[in-house]
């Protein structure tokens, strides 16, 4: 299981790191987050409890399809569905499309984070 690195970092300043990066101003150092937020507020609002309790459910009980962690959870698929899409753009987690039907499987790509703050 990773360890996600997460940065926290005022939007101005991370709009400001971007054009640097993409100028050639800045080159990100090694170790440092892929994955930024604006504020804590905004990290909670993804990590909040009920999304680390759906981690928790997916790496203990590694359901197949969102139909039997829906199951699972007493969610409704379509929930699950959106929340995972938000997880899967963090990396927090990664969906699986079955080859031999449209099922999606989730796997926990990260459940422990480091958390990283920037001015």
């Amino acid at each position: 299981m990773n360890i996600l690195k997460v940065g926290i970092m005022p939007r101005e300043a991370f709009q400001k790191r971007v054009i640097d990066i993409a100028a050639g101003r800045y080159k990100p150092k090694r170790g440092e987050p892929k994955v930024w937020f604006s504020s804590m507020k905004s990290l909670a609002q993804i990590l909040n409890e009920s999304n680390v309790q759906l981690l928790k459910l997916i790496e203990e009980k590694k359901p197949e399809t969102l139909k039997q962690l829906a199951e699972l959870s007493g969610r409704q698929e379509s929930n699950l569905s959106r929340t995972l899409k938000t997880l899967e753009r963090y990396g927090i987690v990664k969906l699986i499309k079955q080859k031999q039907s449209r099922a999606i499987k989730p796997i926990v790509k990260a459940i422990e984070f480091n958390i990283y703050y920037a001015a």
